[in-house]
């Protein structure tokens, strides 16, 4: 019963919106620093860092590496929080420097489950940056979990309002196989309806194409 219901919540999505083609970025590094730059802001700063980054020739292990953190928050202070970011920055490179020398793709050639752990002892990386870096970076079937993810669930009376990150998570993971191709489309469409419809405060339930499973 939950996996029609989910699959059916994804058909109409994927109907109403198509193909998202998300994670914009060129090299799966980028995946990564946008996945920790996007923490606390909208997508559109973050895109104003990661071309003050690419302009500057720094979307690169080596070169970013390369840079003190105060030289790194400059660029990226269109991202909002930038002196921590650039912290948290550097601490992602720093394992990648230290666990895989500086190659991020023997990152992505581990288990999930271990990739997840690295991840996670990244200080300054949670569960979502982690996750996100693992689907859109590296083609793992993890499934990430957003505010619009627990909102518009939620909402639908598919999972408790108390739930937390793991417990949303592990929903998805029993309702659906494994597909992180199907994944990022997934989370990619939720954001798309909780940002346009599924509103916080105001949500705009007319004309929501997920109004169709309420009727």
């Amino acid at each position: 019963m939950a996996m029609n219901r989910f699959l059916e919540l994804y058909d109409v999505l994927i109907d109403s919106f198509g193909p998202q083609e998300w994670w914009p970025a060129e090299t799966t590094f980028e995946v990564a620093v946008g996945a920790i730059l996007t923490q606390n802001t909208n997508w559109t700063n973050v895109c104003k860092a990661i071309d003050n980054l690419r302009q500057g020739g720094f979307l690169t292990f080596e070169r970013m590496a390369a840079l003190s953190v105060d030289e790194l928050a400059g660029l990226i202070r269109p991202s909002g929080y930038y002196n921590i970011k650039a912290q948290r920055l550097k601490n992602f490179l720093e394992m990648i420097r230290d666990d895989y020398d500086g190659e991020l793709e023997s990152l992505f050639q581990e288990s999930t489950d271990r990739a997840r752990e690295v991840l996670l002892s990244v200080r300054g990386i949670g569960p979502e940056t982690a996750d996100s870096i693992l689907l859109y970076g590296g083609n793992h079937p993890v499934f990430v979990v957003d505010a619009y993810t627990h909102r518009i669930f939620s909402r639908h009376q598919l999972i408790e309002e108390e739930s937390d990150y793991h417990s949303i998570q592990q929903v998805f993971l029993d309702a659906l196989s494994p597909d992180a191709e199907m994944f990022n489309e997934y989370h990619a469409l939720i954001v798309r309806v909780g940002k346009e419809y599924c509103k916080k405060k105001k949500p705009l339930c007319d004309g929501c194409p997920l109004r169709v499973l309420c009727e």
